[in-house]
């Protein structure tokens, strides 16, 4: 996370977050509010209750444990109807 530009802790503060969630390492309520996580099934839901909220689109960044980005975009695709 950025937790170092002034520009996005800022924008959290602006969205009702504290100084305390929006330092190093950042509070449970600010990950669980910006980062989706899970399983396939539960990242794919998260990133469509935006798309149900409005959004036209939705940027993602995959993070995986092994730098494996190729299989976790595999896994996330399914989920997400883009197979």
């Amino acid at each position: 996370m950025y937790f170092n530009l002034a520009n996005y802790r800022n924008n959290w503060k602006r969205l009702g977050f504290t100084d305390d969630e929006v330092s190093r390492p950042g509070s449970d309520r600010l990950v669980d509010a910006v980062v989706a996580y899970g399983t396939p099934d539960a990242i794919a839901a998260r990133l469509n209750e935006h798309l149900l909220a409005g959004a036209d689109h939705v940027p993602i960044q995959v993070l995986t444990e092994d730098d494996n980005l190729v299989s976790a975009l595999t896994e996330l695709a399914k989920p997400l109807r883009l197979t």
